[in-house]
């Protein structure tokens, strides 16, 4: 097995500032990226009884934003996630991206997920240049896009490289430059480093904080982790157990680029850790 690759490395994103300003009266608010609107899902179980897996979910989230999910275990995060991604269809409501109601997948959401679904028979860069082939994007252009791509995420110099050559975190790091090739507006992330180890997840929550500063796309990313959350996150969606509902929405008000080493020395950081966890805590709603 190989060992990590080097860290991601991202260029420095051009800022064009506006000729002109509108007059404030005039502007209209900005649309959401992502609306749920009064989202409910229930499903068949095996015993053909009805459950209730998600609640009247109503969620706005804003275009360039990185947003997580927490919540006990069952309590409908993937579900949602899911939805968004239209590989779900809710049984209530409606979800919306740029204001057009979501009807199945699309290249405009890039899924990541915890298993890394590389195409084994495939290289490294072959698994990258998949989707933009499917896509009808000519050979020697999703080559040299694919290579970027990889160099970008650290894995430059590993284009020829088999999956089962590589170790968890640069299986990881295929799967999120496979994503980015085709350029979608939204990430959409399920537990994408929980089958890591600690020390390769903490390095490729630096990477994609390193992705997310350059390319702001919208980030909706589902974890079990409220430090992750916290440390990756502009706000935390905090839900109930099932049938899952939003308990508390967090704003995280933190400066960025965030460095793990002066977060860990800031009392708000602690904070808005110990507060989630006890929001989570749902022990005291037994008694």
């Amino acid at each position: 097995m190989a060992n990590e690759g080097p860290g991601m490395k991202v260029a420095t994103l051009r800022s064009d500032a506006p000729t002109k300003l509108e007059p404030v009266a005039s502007r209209k608010a900005a649309e959401p990226m992502i609306e749920i609107d009064h989202v409910s899902q229930r499903f068949q179980t095996s015993g053909r009884q009805s459950h209730l897996a998600l609640s009247d979910i109503n969620l706005a989230i804003d275009e360039g934003a990185f947003v997580s999910i927490l919540g006990p275990s069952g309590c409908g995060k993937s579900t949602l996630l899911y939805i968004v991604g239209g590989f779900v269809k809710p049984t209530e409501g409606s979800a919306k991206v740029k204001g057009k109601v979501i009807t199945g997948p699309g290249p405009d959401r890039g899924p990541v997920f915890q298993e890394f679904a590389l195409f084994p028979w495939k290289t490294v860069l072959g698994n990258v240049m998949y989707g933009m082939l499917q896509q009808g994007i000519r050979k020697s252009e999703a080559d040299s896009r694919g290579r970027k791509l990889l160099e970008m995420v650290g894995l430059k110099g590993y284009e020829k490289f088999f999956p089962k050559e590589l170790s968890g975190g640069m299986k990881q790091r295929v799967a999120i430059a496979r994503t980015l090739a085709y350029d979608p507006v939204v990430l959409l992330m399920d537990e994408p480093f929980g089958a890591l180890d600690a020390h390769t997840r903490t390095r490729l929550q630096n990477d994609l904080l390193d992705i997310w500063d350059t390319q702001r796309k919208t980030v909706l990313f589902v974890t079990h982790s409220v430090e992750e959350a916290v440390y990756l996150s502009d706000k935390v969606i905090v839900m109930s157990r099932s049938p899952g509902s939003i308990k508390e929405i967090v704003e995280i008000d933190l400066p960025r680029p965030r460095k793990r080493a002066d977060l860990l020395l800031d009392a708000r950081f602690q904070k808005y850790i110990v507060d989630i966890e006890k929001m989570i805590d749902d022990r005291a709603e037994d008694m």
